[in-house]
Order: structure tokens, then sequence, then C-alpha cells
């Protein structure tokens, strides 16, 4: 195998290995019914990325408690009614030759009061956001939420789930000093706001047993987050043995990061130099051509994971297979285009919200 090959196979600590180097990014597309259950446009969508090539096909951000909803249509993990859709998804994409992912999410202060029907919640007040703290048993009851959500993707059949710990949302709401208040075990020092998270990911590897794929997707700026600290945690978690792949959502995997002390160096080196023991290292962000996914690959990631480029076309792995010098579709592209590659009506008008994305 070479630096750049993305079609060797590459196994992980637990579960199955998948075929190749491409994983499907979680994409929001608003196409599961109200209630979270799923959708056959959302049906239609995941499975034909598995029919595509993809090694590992992950859903969309799967919210873990009804107030946790980030945004309309969004799927759910929460309740046992969510158990027919999400087995009938987990089975298709398997059948597939894909590993079938959930990403566990929770909006926190980001889920809208007028969806949710109440106020957010968030590790402590928010007056920008109009969010309530979460008490101390609330807190206990959101790492629950997640560990039962776990346990029920697995029920349906699922291969793995990941944590949804980027982006603002509640696991990188307690990760952010800046946001997170708390003068209890869950805030002040690194080690205190990792906690919730930490015992997230003991709860899932307990209650899953070791047959169970687990990873955890990181930003690491915005939010009030600091490079430093997302480095010091992704060391440690990759080292720990406890998860089996660590997604560091980049933005662009290339950028120069946005803090002074840390521009020297493209991005993604800030995380491919860590030791990470047996556990795999993802990144995302802008990744479109083959040769910039060959470049993740050289720059020391494991795999990529590939959001508009795999909106622009179901097959994209299989693209790269035919030709090594594939590119994606120019944007902006027509509605008749998004819809051809598997697209529902929900989801092509969202993407047109996208600046650029969609043609008049």
């Amino acid at each position: 195998m070479t630096a750049t090959d993305l079609f060797a196979p590459m196994s992980f600590s637990h579960g199955a290995a998948m075929k190749n180097r491409f994983m499907l990014a979680p994409l929001t597309n608003s196409q599961s019914h109200a209630d979270g259950t799923l959708s056959d446009d959302e049906f239609h969508w995941l499975t034909l990325r598995s029919k595509g090539g993809f090694g590992a096909t992950m859903t969309c951000a799967a919210h873990v408690s009804r107030i946790g909803q980030g945004f309309p249509g969004q799927l759910g993990a929460f309740s046992d009614e969510h158990l027919p859709g999400l087995t009938r998804l987990a089975a298709a994409i398997k059948a597939a030759g894909s590993l079938a992912v959930v990403q566990l999410h929770h909006a926190g202060m980001r889920s809208p009061g007028a969806l949710i029907g109440e106020a957010p919640v968030c590790p402590s007040d928010n007056a920008e956001f109009g969010a309530r703290a979460l008490s101390q048993a609330e807190v206990e009851q959101l790492i629950e939420d997640f560990i039962a959500a776990a346990v029920r993707c697995q029920t349906a059949g699922f291969d793995g789930v990941e944590l949804h710990g980027a982006h603002g949302y509640v696991l990188c709401q307690f990760l952010s000093a800046e946001i997170n208040q708390r003068t209890d075990r869950f805030g002040g020092s690194l080690e205190n706001r990792w906690r919730v998270i930490g015992e997230i990911i003991d709860g899932v590897r307990q209650r899953c047993g070791p047959d169970f794929n687990l990873g955890l997707r990181l930003s690491p700026e915005r939010f009030g987050l600091k490079l430093a600290e997302i480095r010091e945690l992704a060391e440690a978690v990759m080292l720990s043995g406890k998860i089996d792949y660590l997604d560091m959502s980049l933005w662009s995997s290339f950028k120069v990061p946005e803090e002074e002390a840390f521009k020297g160096r493209p991005l993604i080196n800030w995380f491919t130099d860590l030791p990470r023991g047996a556990t795999r290292l993802g990144v995302a962000g802008k990744i479109m051509s083959a040769q910039t996914a060959r470049d993740c690959l050289a720059a020391g990631a494991d795999f990529v994971l590939i959001g508009r480029a795999a909106i622009l076309h179901h097959d994209y792995p299989n693209q790269i297979a035919v030709d090594p010098g594939f590119a994606p579709a120019a944007t902006p592209v027509t509605r008749d285009y998004l819809r051809q590659e598997g697209l529902g009506p929900v989801f092509v008008d969202y993407m047109a919200t996208w600046k650029g994305f969609v043609a008049d």
C-alpha cells in the first residue's frame, strides 16, 4: 500500500473493516419526517451512496433527545419508534458492502425554540441563544441519552455510531470554556469540560461491547474552542484506545489555522502529527478532487470524509476508481442534476440556500 492508496481496506480496533478510505460525511438534509422517523427520500439518498462505493455510509446528525433537535426534518434516534426505519436503513447500507454508521447529536443551545417548543438547553445560561443551563441531573440524563441511542442503533443493526462533538453543538458547548461556565464536575478545567464526552464513550463501549465501532467528531476552531486544547484532547482520546476513529472536521483541510500561534502550517498537520496508537484519524473539509483526497492521506490521515462532492456524485468513490484524476462537477448545478443524484425535493431546496451551489 502507498501512503495515498484510497482503495486500501482499513481495519478498526472494534467491528468490521472498511473496504476503502472513503466515508460519507454526516450531512444535514432535512428529509426525515417531523417525528424523526426515516423517510423514503432519506433512505434513497443514503443507500444510493452506499451503492456508489463508500466504505462507510454515515447518516446525518440524528438527535438523541426530542429537545436536542437542531433542524426540521432531522433523523431521530431517541425513541424505539425510530427502530423500524433505522433497521431498514442499516440493512440496506450493509447489503451494498458499506459500513452503516449513525452520527449521534444534540444541538444544545442551537436547538431552535420554535422547533422544540421550549427554551433550548446549554451547559450554562446563554442569553444570545435564549438557552437555560442544564441541571446536574439533566447532564447525567444527556449522557444516558447518547448511550441509549447508541444501543438503539446497534439493535437496529448499525455497525457503529459517531458522537458529534463538533461545530458548537451540545458536546462542543461543554468543551468550550467560553460557553461552559459551570462550576460543578462538568465545568472549569479541561478535564471537567471533557467529562461528558468521556462518560458517553465509556458507556457506549461498556454497553455495546467489543464488536461495535465508535467514532468521535471534533472541530478545532470557532465557538470558543482553543486549538491547543483540541490537540491535547485529540491525542489523549486516540491513545486511550476507547474509540476506533477520530473525525476531525476542519472546514477546509489545508487552510491556515485562525490562531496566530498556529499559522505556520496547514490545519490538517496539527492533527496528523499526533501519536494515535491503533485509533484511525479521518479528516473532513473541502475534499473535492481525487488529488485532494490523496493529499490528505499523504499528509498522514487514514481516511477522508466526503461531503459536498458526495452530494454532487452519489458514486464518488467509484468515479475515482475509474479515473484517478477525477474532479467533481462544477457548481452551480441544476435542480434536475441533484434529483438525478438522489436528492429529494426538500434536500434540493436546502442546497439552494448554499451560495452558488444550485443554479436559479
